[in-house]
């Protein structure tokens, strides 16, 4: 694969680097006290004072503590990763709720990559992108994939068949029923499968730290392997608290649309 399809590999590789450092570029071009405001605002309308005082004090130890700037690296390779993730499991869900067949396909391949653990993810993706962010973003996209697809099957699937037979009687065609009835039905649970997929993408950007992909992961594998326990240990505290806030805010949405239905 390396010597017939290089230059498609090596296309992958620097569409996805140049994703996630124009990203990274922008979160660190804002001042970060502009950006923990704007998360603290944005816990505070989504779930109250409580949230909003610990993204306001969890981000600025991540300022104050020299990790800014893998801080934003992490968010940048999370973001490019869920967001791969979910072009590409919100699609398939869709599909296979509405093919057995596909359903079928899926669910064998979705039990073997739920079931390997997250190294054996990094093990293809350096093979065939080498080091650094590009690899490292591939194999969190793979890994991420399966939660969201599973949610979206079944909240699609859990829509009330009498919103699926009202709209029919009114000439909705399939599309339109899909769109206006079905996806909004299921939205709360696809809410939760992307839920899950930032927490997992977030865990294996930390661990693709060991190949090159910088951020917190980095900085933990760095202090680690150098006995810098301090730095390990804030590193990891970082991580910790980047986790609850990404965990928190879409909790705090799932819940919201929940509340709407």
């Amino acid at each position: 694969m390396n010597r017939n399809w290089s230059d498609t590999l090596r296309a992958i590789s620097g569409a996805v680097d140049a994703s996630v450092k124009g990203l990274e570029a922008a979160l660190i071009s804002v001042p970060p006290v502009v950006i923990v405001a704007v998360v603290a605002l944005m816990a505070l309308r989504v779930s109250g004072k409580g949230l909003a005082a610990f993204c306001a004090v969890g981000l600025a130890f991540c300022w104050f503590g020299n990790l800014w700037a893998a801080t934003m690296l992490t968010t940048a390779l999370v973001f490019v990763s869920v967001s791969l993730s979910l072009m590409i499991a919100i699609p398939l869900g869709i599909l296979a709720a509405s093919n057995a067949v596909v359903e079928k396909l899926l669910k064998p391949l979705l039990d073997l990559m739920q079931t390997m653990p997250p190294w054996v993810y990094l093990i293809p993706a350096v093979v065939l992108l080498g080091v650094g962010r590009a690899p490292a973003v591939m194999a969190t996209m793979i890994f991420g994939i399966p939660p969201a697809l599973r949610l979206t099957v079944l909240g699609l699937k859990q829509v009330p068949q009498e919103r699926i037979e009202l709209g029919q009687a009114y000439g909705g065609s399939p599309l339109h029923i899909l769109t206006k009835i079905r996806l909004p039905s299921a939205l709360p649970s696809i809410m939760v499968g992307v839920n899950q997929t930032i927490l997992l993408s977030l865990g294996m950007v930390v661990l693709a730290g060991l190949i090159g992909a910088g951020g917190l992961g980095g900085e933990v594998t760095r202090g680690l392997s150098r006995m810098m326990l301090g730095l390990a240990l804030r590193a990891g505290l970082a991580v910790v608290i980047l986790s609850i806030i990404l965990d928190r805010l879409t909790q705090g949405l799932v819940q919201r649309e929940r509340a709407d239905k």
